[in-house]
């Protein structure tokens, strides 16, 4: 397998869709991603990366370089605050901060997404950057979506490693668990739509909880509003 740059192999670009089979409908229709996604592969192309098993794309991720000033509290809101930080901030970076990592279903388990992590932090040494940050969208958290973050981030299994999947993994390669971020990602768009993206029927203003998400979402007036929360986890490079 090798490790390649999007902008190294520009065909890349019209064969990418994992994230398309890693992650629900509805989360490719967030506000961020929809105005600058494309912007990524030619403002920060050293961050935007394929792993190739022969010629197919068994993984990929893409971040991009943030201003942080080191503290709990100076932490991006989210998801959406982080990519809005890189796209705009004039401070100069200090971090590179994850969007995602996606791995062919079918190889999962193998551990590339922890050789993602890696590249991602060799990335951010590269361009001096010292962290790497991530809002980690946690593997089993939609089991459990009306228990808040604050309380789910906290659990163990007995032998102390962390309960998540995901979140374990990235403790797995030294990342250090910070915060929770409990509005990462807000998703608002008509009924429709949604009803569209997750095949349920929302007939009234209420609280559903449906498949793939974290939270619940809220309907009003014909509008779904979905805040998706993560968890900030820090790998020290």
């Amino acid at each position: 397998m090798r490790l390649v740059r999007y902008a190294d192999e520009r065909d890349l670009l019209a064969r990418r869709d994992l994230s398309e089979q890693t992650f629900p409908e509805f989360m490719q229709h967030n506000e961020p991603g929809g105005r600058w996604w494309s912007s990524l592969y030619d403002r920060f192309p050293a961050f935007q990366l394929a792993l190739l098993d022969g010629d197919e794309i068994v993984a990929e991720g893409h971040s991009l370089p943030v201003p942080w000033d080191g503290s709990v509290q100076g932490l991006p809101r989210g998801w959406d605050h982080a990519f809005e930080l890189g796209m705009t901030s004039e401070e100069a970076p200090t971090a590179l901060s994850a969007l995602v990592i996606s791995v062919r279903p079918e190889r999962q388990g193998e551990g590339l997404a922890a050789r993602m992590i890696g590249a991602f932090a060799e990335a951010a040494r590269g361009e001096g950057l010292p962290d790497l940050i991530a809002p980690v969208r946690p593997t089993w958290k939609e089991r459990y979506a009306l228990t808040p973050i604050e309380r789910y981030m906290l659990w163990r299994r007995d032998d102390g490693s962390h309960f998540d999947p995901w979140l374990r993994v990235h403790e797995r390669v030294g990342g250090e668990i910070l915060a929770p971020a409990r509005e990462s990602m807000v998703i608002q768009s008509p009924v429709v739509d949604w009803e569209e993206w997750v095949g349920m029927r929302f007939p009234e203003d209420g609280t559903y909880v449906f498949p793939g998400a974290l939270a619940p979402l809220e309907v009003r007036d014909g509008i779904g509003r979905h805040v998706e929360p993560n968890v900030w986890v820090r790998h020290r490079l």
